[in-house]
């Protein structure tokens, strides 16, 4: 850098005087600079996402909706679902063989919003794994102005990234068994049924509401029964998903040393594949296999008592089914397309019917019986070419089913 150091036209007192200045502006911006770089840091220092302000953006975008129901509203549909409860829990209790303890209590009816309130404690589970280690920074890296704004920055478009998926499902999940698979307490779950969606879909079907109540909370209670039915699934998923975000912090702790290069020199999409396969290790693929396989058989099984049970409380189960099938498809269009491949969702519509599939072929090759043995245990759980060959799995798993259904096996 170079200084100037000819006298000014006003003499030796003014040079002295504009130096003084000078130097007073120069070490003030120097102070602002640095003030400015803290405030940057303790802002974007929170964490990766502003959970109240991801909150206010979700809620306020799903309660515009020009369909939103009041509070009132929403209170005044709970007796339907206090009564559908009634009817469905002892069917599936005969059905399944076992006793559903707490499941007609635990049900709540929701809007939109409150959707997005309750999922949100998931999302900071899962985001709280990973912000620990991301947003960890060196002395330098502290008052750097730069380091600051791109902290603030990031943080500005994660909270946004995170009110947008959650305001996206928002306006589409019909029902859900609600458990923290990452929390610290195996708590029971609970049934969270939103109200304004049921209503638009039900329209959109051009089915009876009261009717389509019930065949969505049969999915949902049919969901309670396979957790808190079998105490080994919950630690089963979450045992994967704890190593797959830890897999993915070390993803980020070598592009934070290595750029990403490093990772897209990994990426080696295939034919046919999810995008994200594609940037995944060996060891993240096998992870979330199993998970999708556990999924998909979480969903089938939920489709296939529908079903099976559905005929008994609902008398045009086939004609829902067939128009919510369709309507599945329409809706894997435009927008909706788009995010779906983005974020994976569009392999849980692909779960519904390769589960569907493989739990009826069960059922077609040794029986309810045969059926009775999906929830055994890790060890029962349906490999990859299993799910495309049930009846291997029944010879596997439950051979002596096929006695009451040998013309199955030949």
């Amino acid at each position: 850098m170079s200084i100037d150091t000819r006298p000014a036209p006003g003499g030796r007192g003014g040079h002295d005087r504009a130096w003084r200045v000078g130097l007073v502006v120069g070490a003030g911006l120097g102070v602002a600079a640095r003030f400015l770089a803290r405030r940057a840091h303790r802002a974007g220092g929170g964490g990766l996402v502003d959970w109240p302000a991801a909150e206010a953006i979700a809620v306020r975008r799903l309660r515009a909706a020009r369909d939103a129901l009041s509070p009132t509203e929403v209170a005044a549909a709970q007796p339907a679902y206090d009564a559908a409860m009634r009817r469905i829990v002892p069917l599936l209790e005969r059905h399944l063989g076992t006793h559903l303890p707490g499941v007609v209590e635990r049900h709540e009816v929701v809007d939109r919003g409150d959707w997005a309130r309750a999922n949100l404690v998931m999302f900071r589970h899962l985001v709280g794994r990973l912000e620990e280690q991301l947003l960890q920074r060196d002395e330098a890296r502290e008052d750097s102005l730069g380091a600051g704004l791109a902290a603030v920055a990031n943080r500005f478009l994660t909270t946004r990234q995170v009110a947008f998926l959650l305001s996206f499902l928002g306006g589409r999940v019909l029902g859900q068994y609600d458990i923290a698979l990452l929390s610290a307490e195996a708590a029971p779950g609970r049934l969270l049924f939103v109200e304004e969606n049921i209503r638009a879909t039900a329209t959109a079907l051009d089915v009876p509401l009261d009717d389509f109540r019930v065949w969505i909370a049969l999915h949902e209670a049919t969901h309670a029964f396979e957790f808190e039915a079998h105490p080994w699934l919950r630690p089963y998923l979450a045992e994967r998903l704890e190593r797959q975000i830890a897999s993915f912090l070390d993803d980020a702790r070598t592009i934070q040393a290595k750029g990403l290069g490093q990772l897209i020199r990994r990426w080696r999409p295939r034919s046919g594949e999810h995008l994200l396969w594609g940037l995944m290790s060996q060891e993240q693929r096998r992870l979330l296999r199993e998970t999708q396989l556990v999924m998909s058989l979480l969903e089938g099984f939920s489709d296939w008592v529908m079903d099976e049970v559905g005929a008994e409380v609902v008398p045009n189960v086939r004609t829902v089914r067939e128009r919510f099938e369709a309507r599945r498809d329409q809706r894997r269009r435009g927008l909706d397309r788009i995010v779906a491949r983005l974020t994976g969702l569009d392999m849980k519509l692909e779960q519904y019917r390769r589960g569907e599939r493989f739990v009826a072929g069960v059922a077609r090759t040794g029986g309810a019986a045969a059926v009775g043995h999906l929830w055994d245990g890790p060890e029962a759980l349906p490999t990859e070419a299993e799910f495309a060959d049930p009846a291997a799995w029944v010879r596997r798993v439950a051979p002596e089913t096929l006695w009451a259904h040998p013309a199955a096996d030949s």
